[in-house]
């Protein structure tokens, strides 16, 4: 009897926290999605018209030789098979060969991926800082020349497709005025001033490119909270319009401008195929059009699914900052 009022009382006096309930969630459903997306991923590379083995020995192959290779890569055996076969190997780390040239496919994707990372960190660093600024300035001002001028020139450089802008950033900074490389190429043993030299202008396309949503978000969400009561109190109390935005406002729209920030994150490092492509940037991207143009199947559901993984790792992490810095959120329902 005094055993089970003693458990009694600890499920109700010691049961799991809201908040990690929520986390755990988060992450449980965010596994749950990864393994969907999995499943999509290898349905989808599967559903590309043209034959692998084709492909490889090319027109000339006998019907004996394609048998063959299907049958050494695993082709001939069912669809389910061979997802549960390529998703058991995931989960040890093993990511398979690549059809075209036999390399280690985690090898390759590691110091693609490290190119990627840091050109998204990089992106990142300035873009951030200066959304939030520009946002907090454009709030300030709301309905004046610096809220038009600002929202105006962000509005435009999100207007124009990421190739559009590429393209133009190309022609002037390295074609016309010849300031920065053309092509960012980097490889192993650069030094970080050469890298950074090397990829500065894909970096400015990334920032152009997602400075606006982390910008209009800051701006909406700090006048959603510039509404309050306690707002009006600071104002009231003396403060100046910057230290009411900075001390009041901000803190309390800290979770919507989070997930956008995230968004955007995940975008710099999942979206960045076509800047790669323009720049001829050795990251996932221009890894993942090569070897799709080679239908290098195990290669490709690989970087799907690294991007994929991105993606969701970057969403689940937002889910959790939202719900640490907003009190509201910290309540299951």
């Amino acid at each position: 009897m005094a055993a089970a009022t003693s458990a009694a009382g600890w499920h109700k006096g010691g049961s799991v926290h809201p908040i990690l309930l929520l986390v755990v969630q988060r992450v449980a459903l965010g596994l749950l999605l990864l393994l969907a997306v999995s499943a999509v991923i290898f349905l989808g590379v599967e559903a590309l018209p043209g034959d692998t083995a084709q492909a490889i020995l090319g027109q000339s192959a006998t019907p004996q030789a394609l048998e063959n290779l299907r049958a050494q890569m695993g082709l001939d055996q069912p669809p389910l098979t061979r997802y549960f076969s390529w998703l058991g190997g995931l989960m040890t780390g093993d990511m398979g060969l690549s059809l075209t040239n036999g390399q280690d496919i985690a090898q390759g994707i590691g110091q693609r991926l490290g190119n990627t990372l840091f050109l998204a960190f990089w992106a990142a660093v300035i873009s951030v800082p200066l959304a939030i600024l520009l946002g907090l300035v454009a709030a300030r001002y709301q309905g004046r020349w610096p809220d038009k001028l600002i929202s105006g020139v962000t509005l435009s450089t999100i207007s124009l497709p990421e190739f559009v802008v590429g393209y133009l950033v190309l022609y002037f900074l390295a074609v016309k005025w010849q300031i920065f490389p053309s092509v960012a190429m980097v490889f192993p043993g650069m030094g970080i001033f050469e890298r950074l030299n090397a990829v500065i202008l894909p970096v400015i396309v990334l920032v152009l490119v997602v400075l606006a949503h982390m910008m209009r978000m800051t701006r909406a969400a700090i006048l959603n909270v510039m509404q309050s009561a306690y707002i009006e109190t600071a104002e009231l109390k003396g403060l100046g319009p910057m230290q009411v935005i900075w001390r009041h406002a901000f803190p309390n729209a800290i979770a919507p401008v989070v997930n956008v920030v995230m968004l955007n994150l995940a975008y710099l490092v999942v979206g960045v195929v076509v800047v790669e492509v323009v720049f001829v940037y050795p990251g996932m991207g221009q890894y993942l059009v090569d070897h799709v143009a080679k239908r290098d199947l195990p290669v490709v559901q690989a970087a799907g699914l690294i991007f994929a993984a991105v993606y969701i790792g970057l969403n689940i992490l937002a889910d959790v900052i939202s719900i640490l810095a907003n009190p509201r959120l910290r309540h299951p329902k």
